[in-house]
């Protein structure tokens, strides 16, 4: 069995972490497939057009067969484990979902991000997971900037933070979403995952709405034409309308599974 890659030294996290936030730029965005395990990890990471890998905790839930919601922190981490290895094996930043944060674990979760996984960002929720209700705005900016402290505390000041504003998601209004974003953004957030609600279309003057808002610092997730969307949201759309950056969440999980569906169901039927 192959010896792992160690988690590298502070000084190699550090600049791994400059060179990961430097891939943010306003109209040449950074993709992210993101990952579920370590055979998708290796699948993406070996890819010409891959330049880092990321998380989706959704995903890694339901891999074991539960929902995002109930995904401990422990059980995060067990999964992240395999995800980390491949992109340290493959010299790749990993920026990873931790949710809400863990409440009160929050320092705790960073500082192993980073020593632990090697990470060197992470996705940062404002809803939470227990309630199911936005957090405090006050106290969702507080825990924006603390986790840039921490990272700064543990030797990665460039550590990155994507900020998610789900206020959007969660009934009220995209202005809103906006207005909070700014506001995490200026706690030191390097960009702003506006999460679109699945009822709603994402109309392109929306999302350059909210790209020019927090001056092309957007985590956008592309769309498929279906019963909401009337016309797709490319990755080539995203980048013209001027976001820094393009994240997939669970959607290669969901297209695994479709794929294994179908294939298992032509098998049952008589096919090869």
């Amino acid at each position: 069995m192959a010896t792992p890659t160690p988690v590298p030294s502070t000084t190699a996290l550090a600049a791994q972490a400059k060179a990961f936030k430097s891939l943010h730029n306003p109209g040449n965005p950074l993709v992210l497939a993101n990952a579920y395990d370590a055979t998708s990890a290796r699948i993406i990471g070996s890819l010409s057009g891959c330049r880092a890998l990321a998380s989706a905790s959704w995903a890694l839930a339901k891999t074991i067969g539960t929902d995002d919601e109930k995904l401990t922190l422990e059980q995060n981490f067990a999964l992240l484990t395999p995800i980390a290895a491949v992109a340290r094996e493959l010299n790749l930043p990993l920026t990873v979902d931790i949710q809400d944060g863990y409440g009160d674990r929050l320092d705790e979760v960073i500082r192993r991000v980073i020593t632990e996984l090697g990470a060197v960002g992470v996705n940062l929720e404002d809803s939470n997971h227990e309630s199911e209700a936005m957090m405090e705005e006050v106290e969702a900016v507080k825990r924006v900037r603390r986790a840039v402290e921490v990272a700064v505390e543990a030797g990665v000041p460039d550590f990155v933070v994507n900020a998610r504003s789900d206020t959007f998601l969660m009934g009220g209004e995209l202005d809103e979403s906006i207005r909070r974003g700014k506001k995490y953004l200026e706690a030191g957030a390097t960009t702003i995952y506006v999460f679109w609600p699945p009822n709603k279309e994402m109309a392109e003057a929306d999302v350059k709405k909210v790209v020019d808002a927090f001056d092309g610092r957007a985590n956008i997730q592309p769309r498929k034409v279906s019963q909401v969307q009337t016309k797709a949201l490319t990755v080539a759309d995203i980048a013209r309308l001027g976001a820094a950056r393009i994240s997939v969440g669970p959607q290669l999980y969901r297209a695994a599974t479709a794929a294994l569906e179908a294939a298992a169901n032509e098998l049952f039927a008589g096919g090869v």
